[in-house]
């Protein structure tokens, strides 16, 4: 688990390498197109005007431009640290030096089969600025499909993936990709998750992600907090659909 910057980004958490039981690595860190893309992280394209995904930002009747609102996800302090757990506080924190959001991350990992276990994933945002916060994707000034932020898994790229249904930019309980030898599913573990929208994209590389904010804003009062949580099932071989939906059911029942 590191947060070493990459690129024009800022420093923020992520884990890398997430490994299947049977040793592959499932995730990808700083590729050469997508420098700021950090294995599995939380990372928002906009808070207040800060940049907390890294790369360029996008301006609505302009495109993407690069901007001097790279903000960081510093740590705090641990909460808790075992085999299996990993709690954290964090602060996100603007390019001077402001905290717009306090962080609580936990992590947690724990076996299912012989081929198989799960990564839970769950993070608090809470507004510590003294004013409304929108958090806002591209899609929301206007670049169609992208309302990518939140939790995001940067996977390999495989020169073939399988996906398991066309859910980018919809709700749904569940969603799994694949490569050659390994099957990633990811569920919503909770209400206000399972109504938010999947980013997956397949084009130019692979990456999964549960949408914080679509084309909409989402805006939390001064002191008004935002937990989301998502279970992903780490595989090797391919999955059957009848298979990862059974997971999905049981992770998050």
């Amino acid at each position: 688990m590191g947060a070493r910057p990459a690129g024009r980004a800022r420093p923020r958490p992520y884990l890398h390498p997430v490994r299947t039981l049977g040793g592959t690595v499932v995730t990808e860190l700083t590729p050469p197109s997508h420098r700021h893309h950090l294995g599995v992280s939380v990372a928002v394209a906009e808070v207040d005007g800060g940049n907390f995904w890294g790369g360029r930002t996008f301006i609505a009747g302009h495109g993407p431009a690069w901007l001097d609102n790279q903000g960081s996800q510093r740590h705090v302090r641990w909460l808790r640290r075992t085999d299996t757990e990993l709690s954290q506080a964090l602060r996100w924190d603007t390019i001077d030096g402001a905290s717009l959001l306090a962080e609580r991350r936990i992590i947690e990992a724990r076996p299912l089969d012989d081929d198989a276990w799960a990564l839970d994933f769950t993070f608090t945002l809470a507004n510590v600025a003294e004013r409304d916060l929108p958090i806002r994707s591209p899609a929301a000034h206007g670049r169609s499909g992208a309302g990518y932020g939140g939790f995001f898994w940067r996977a390999p790229s495989p020169g073939a993936c399988r996906v398991s249904a066309d859910v980018h930019g919809h709700r749904a309980p569940w969603v799994s990709v694949g490569g050659p030898a390994w099957t990633l599913v990811f569920a919503g573990g909770d209400p206000a998750t399972r109504a938010d929208r999947w980013f997956v994209r397949t084009r130019d590389y692979l990456g999964v992600g549960s949408a914080l904010a679509w084309d909409a804003p989402l805006v939390l009062a001064a002191g008004e907090s935002v937990t989301r949580r998502v279970v992903t099932v780490v595989a090797d071989g391919e999955l059957p659909d009848e298979r990862a939906a059974a997971y999905a059911s049981q992770l998050v029942s």
